[in-house]
């Protein structure tokens, strides 16, 4: 299955409940993920650029955007970006084949 990294920020107003009601956040992106048949492969929260980081596992791109968009429309974060993750093994694969891809520089 697919590896994604998702990073996320907060917005003011979603630090100030957890201010209030300290919540262990993890189980509920667990669900999230489960809920298409994936798996969080982990979750850290930062700082800089980001609030938190999240490593999942979901079967294909359409389950994993379907995860995002539920989240994003539940308005708590100020900004989020879900990253495919290629392993090795891929990249090589990826590798192996731009060999054959005859590639023309604009204006060459």
């Amino acid at each position: 299955m697919p590896m994604y990294l998702t990073r996320f920020s907060y917005r003011p107003e979603t630090w100030a409940r957890l201010m209030d009601n300290p919540e262990d956040r993890r189980e509920a992106a667990r669900s999230y993920i489960e809920s298409v048949g994936g798996k969080l492969h982990g979750f850290w929260y930062a700082f800089g650029e980001y609030d938190g980081w999240n490593l999942w596992e979901a079967p294909d791109n359409v389950s994993m955007a379907s995860v995002m968009l539920a989240i994003g429309a539940a308005g708590a974060l100020s900004s989020y970006q879900t990253t495919v993750l290629l392993s090795v093994e891929e990249t090589m694969d990826a590798l192996g084949k731009a060999k054959s891809i005859r590639y023309r520089p604009p204006g060459s």
